[in-house]
């Protein structure tokens, strides 16, 4: 355990971080599921809601910028092939 006031603090913050972070990626892998899952004549605007998903976990510093696209252009091209 840490003795110094500043290191306590850094536990408690880090440990916060950690928790909000877990629930960003949830979120992202709930969305992508969701998009897996539905239905062809469904797929744009499931598309749409997991890529939102996508760039507001990059917003918050969840995820990098370039792993974002490459999951986007993942996603986007399973939505053109099931065409």
């Amino acid at each position: 355990m840490a003795n110094i006031k500043s290191a306590k603090k850094r536990i408690r913050t880090s440990e916060k971080a950690r928790l909000r972070n877990k629930a960003v990626r949830t979120g992202v892998r709930t969305a992508v599921k969701k998009f897996a899952e539905a239905p062809a004549a469904e797929r744009p605007a499931a598309l749409a809601a997991t890529v939102s998903t996508i760039d507001k976990a990059v917003s918050k510093g969840v995820l990098h910028a370039n792993t974002a696209a490459r999951r986007k252009s993942r996603l986007a091209r399973i939505s053109q092939a099931a065409k």
